[in-house]
């Protein structure tokens, strides 16, 4: 029977971790010191054993919410769409799921987990209990060459992106300190002319930023107009063999010119050059159909030891909905909006 030994911060063989072939940006030191400042998360790293011999590692993170002890790997609102488990070759996603549940219950003392892996399937919680969601987003095989996935992407974007070329759009790397407050501007603008205010504060961006920027696993990215306005932002994340989406905005007034397709353009090239295999989309969204990526669903497993809170897990998911709209509306009657608008995506 596998079993999980959780370690001792002085124990994690980080360098040994990052090396495993499966490993993601959201496994590393950094993403998990900036779940810890936002999301006021423990980092766990866990060995796997079979008998004396290590068969893998699961990373995540046990924190509490009205009183309750959870574990997550990840959770509802991380703004992090999967952690989940690095294996060795040929060990079974599901006995190192039977092994969590023991891990989280027994000895962690949680009383509901979740966690979600892009090598896991769906078969393998199906007879152990587990409820089971989808990570639900697009890929981009990197594996391909720049010409092929240029021309997998649909006749307009491939013409957007030559505009964007022909309009001198200058895409520039960023590095300074500004960039968070530039980009979540650009974000509330957008939530607002919904009717809705965002998901997560300037304050998360810029943890982000000052945590990963350090590990050269983040790409800004800012979209300069002719004149040398900023026109839009985005944010990349990437570690091995996966690269990510995680947000971008842009400047309603300077659509014309192109910015999102340029800045996705230049995200892809510059994680495929770097050894990336695959382009994450980070979830769904029918905009992102014309770059020509591929429909993806990854497992996100559920369990509780009492039946209770996965009814109150839905509850305030529905009431971080309500919330998000009744803001965006609070906001929308003290004034008049900012005349200049923007746009996620595109």
């Amino acid at each position: 029977m596998m079993r999980f030994r959780v370690l001792s911060p002085s124990e994690v063989p980080w360098a040994a971790l990052d090396r495993m072939p499966d490993r993601t940006v959201f496994q590393t030191r950094a993403w998990l010191e900036f779940l810890a400042e936002t999301q006021s998360a423990r980092a766990i790293i866990a060995e796997l054993r079979d008998g004396a011999a290590v068969a893998g590692y699961f990373t995540g993170g046990v924190f509490q919410r009205f009183g309750v002890r959870l574990l997550g790997s990840s959770f509802p609102g991380w703004t992090t769409p999967y952690i989940g488990f690095n294996l060795l070759p040929g060990v079974s996603h599901a006995e190192a799921l039977l092994a969590l549940e023991r891990l989280a219950f027994d000895e962690l003392k949680c009383l509901h987990f979740e966690v979600s892996d892009r090598h896991m399937k769906p078969e393998d919680g199906a007879k152990l209990g587990f409820e089971l969601e989808l990570y639900e987003t697009y890929e981009t095989d990197l594996r391909l060459s720049e010409a092929e996935i240029l021309q997998a992407m649909n006749s307009a974007c491939r013409r957007c992106i030559r505009k964007a070329e022909k309009g001198s759009v200058l895409i520039e790397e960023a590095t300074d300190d500004g960039f968070a407050s530039e980009y979540y501007e650009q974000l509330r603008d957008v939530f607002a002319k919904q009717g809705l205010v965002p998901m997560y504060s300037e304050h998360r961006v810029a943890a982000l930023i000052r945590h990963l920027r350090p590990t050269g696993n983040l790409l800004l990215l800012r979209a300069l107009s002719p004149d040398g306005k900023c026109i839009g932002t985005g944010i990349y994340p990437g570690f091995n063999k996966v690269a990510e989406f995680w947000g971008n905005a842009s400047w309603r007034s300077s659509q014309i010119l192109r910015p999102n397709e340029a800045l996705h353009w230049y995200a892809l090239r510059y994680w495929k050059q770097r050894g990336a295999e695959v382009f994450d989309w980070g979830g769904g969204g029918s905009y992102k159909e014309k770059y020509g990526p591929k429909a993806a669903a990854h497992p996100w497993f559920v369990k509780s030891r009492y039946r209770v809170l996965a009814k109150l897990r839905e509850r305030a998911r529905a009431l971080a909905d309500v919330r998000q709209r009744l803001l965006g509306r609070w906001r929308a009657s003290r004034g008049p909006r900012v005349k200049s608008d923007t746009e996620v995506g595109e």
